[in-house]
């Protein structure tokens, strides 16, 4: 991840095709040591290849994978047994941060 991380920062730099020299001097420049497998593997994956094409393809593929739908049946189960008690802890927050804004003498919206 750094190697790759030192790769973009390079090509946001306007060095479209960074060497294994350039990268190595970006990580060396934060105390961090190269490693040259994994550089070499990461320059021969990106040969070619245009970055942004690659992160626009990267956010596709993520924005298709689920992400949270299981939490919402175990919270509404929850909510239904004991609802009256979250309502008036929620309640109670809000006068908490009502008070919270007149300690101030002002507040966030006035």
């Amino acid at each position: 991840m750094k190697h790759l991380a030192a790769y973009l920062l390079l090509g946001l730099a306007g060095n479209d095709s960074p060497s294994a020299k350039d990268i190595k001097n970006v990580l060396s420049a934060v105390g961090i040591e190269a490693d040259d497998e994994r550089l070499k593997t990461l320059l021969t994956e990106l040969k070619g290849k245009d970055v942004s094409e690659l992160i626009a393809a990267g956010s596709e593929k993520l924005a298709s994978v689920p992400s949270g739908g299981a939490g919402g049946a175990a919270a509404a189960g929850g909510a239904a047994a004991g609802g009256a008690a979250a309502e008036e802890k929620a309640e109670e927050k809000e006068e908490e941060k009502e008070e919270s804004d007149e300690d101030m003498g002002f507040g966030l919206f006035d």
